[in-house]
């Protein structure tokens, strides 16, 4: 039985195989046989690309018409000021000042009557300020010098100054504006000085007087360098009277010549004094209205071993009209109270002082419109 069914099973597997045979010769194409041959079967397919050239993306600025953007270059400017290239930054404020003022007064057939005039006053301004944190140096030179020339008289002077200031501040923190200070002031003239008509006898020459200040204190300096309020309760004071003649006669202060019955000198005049006192000094600029600009000075001194209250008071206050970049109007103001300067002196037929004279206020008054450059 076991027999039967194993015939059975294998003639079925090989009728299986056979109609497999047969179906499979049916489906296929018979290849012709070349000999040495390898038989591949492949599809060749040929692709070609064609790719429009493509445009340059523009630049569309942020801000413009996205639909349509244009580029002009109508609404642009050009500079007004020469480009400045890239300068190492510096710690010094340097400004130069240089000018001159003119006034002049003609007539011809005036019934009213006056005379010929024509007046100038030139003027040099030098600052030099260094300032890093904690550390900060100021230097001014001011020299100013002017004449007035009339008809039917000579020329004479109307302005004669040069002025030296030199201020060296530290302070604990780059907050404050309060400095301990140590400052030097001195004040002196160019040429002779005379009470016009005498033009003989000169009241004051280079280095008669000079005034030189030195001391040590505090500053309070703002931010913008526009305040400037130093005090010093140490100050020293210095008179230079180097013409002998006014130091004979005691000029400025100093101690006068001994002299004879009959005017003749037994002992010269002092050419120097030295005074030690209390000094306070006040810078000031502000703005008055749109290109109309004032700066103010004021030095105050007393002195604590000869005449403690006394003061001294030396305030100069100017007013800057600007009319453009170089021509400027200026009205200034100067008023001094010394008591060494003595006027109306009194003297004998020998020339002999018989009255020292008093104590006057100074007062000087400018008004000039000029030509300034800054360099």
């Amino acid at each position: 039985m076991n027999y039967v069914f194993f015939n059975r099973s294998r003639l079925f597997y090989f009728f299986t195989l056979f109609i497999s045979i047969v179906a499979y010769s049916q489906d296929t194409i018979p290849s012709p046989i070349v000999p040495d041959t390898v038989i591949i079967d492949t599809t060749v397919v040929d692709t070609i690309v064609i790719r429009k050239t493509q445009e340059k993306i523009k630049h569309v600025p942020r801000g413009v018409n996205l639909t349509n953007p244009v580029i002009s270059f109508k609404r642009t400017k050009p500079l007004k000021d020469k480009y400045d290239p890239f300068r190492v930054p510096s710690f010094w404020n340097k400004e130069n000042t240089l000018g001159i003022n003119l006034s002049e007064a003609a007539f011809i057939n005036w019934n009213a009557g006056g005379d010929n005039a024509v007046s100038g006053l030139g003027f040099l301004k030098i600052i030099r300020d260094y300032k890093f944190r904690y550390f900060k140096w100021d230097n001014i030179v001011e020299l100013r010098y002017g004449l007035n020339a009339q008809e039917g008289r000579k020329i004479r002077k109307t302005e004669d100054v040069i002025r030296l200031s030199s201020n060296v501040g530290y302070r604990r923190d780059t907050i404050s504006n309060w400095y301990y200070s140590v400052q030097l002031n001195f004040n002196t003239q160019f040429s002779n000085g005379y009470k016009y008509p005498d033009r003989d006898n000169p009241i004051s020459r280079f280095m008669a007087p000079g005034y030189l200040f030195f001391g040590a204190g505090t500053s309070y300096i703002s931010k913008n360098q526009k305040f400037n309020l130093y005090m010093s309760p140490l100050t020293q004071k210095s008179t230079f009277v180097l013409d002998q003649d006014l130091a004979d006669r005691g000029s400025f202060g100093v101690e006068k010549a001994i002299l004879d019955d009959n005017g003749n000198v037994l002992t010269p005049g002092e050419n120097h004094r030295l005074e030690l006192g209390i000094l306070i000094t006040h810078k000031w600029e502000f703005n008055i209205a749109e290109n109309i600009d004032a700066n103010s000075r004021l030095n105050l001194y007393t002195d604590y071993l000869r005449s403690f209250g006394n003061v001294d008071v030396d305030w100069e206050l100017n007013v800057k009209m600007r009319v453009n970049k170089y021509i400027l109007t200026t009205l200034g103001t100067h008023v001094i109270y010394d008591d060494d300067i003595l006027f109306d002196e009194v003297q004998n037929d020998a020339g002999v002082v018989t009255d020292r004279g008093i104590p006057k206020i100074q007062f000087k008054q400018v008004l000039g419109i000029g030509v300034t450059v800054d360099f």
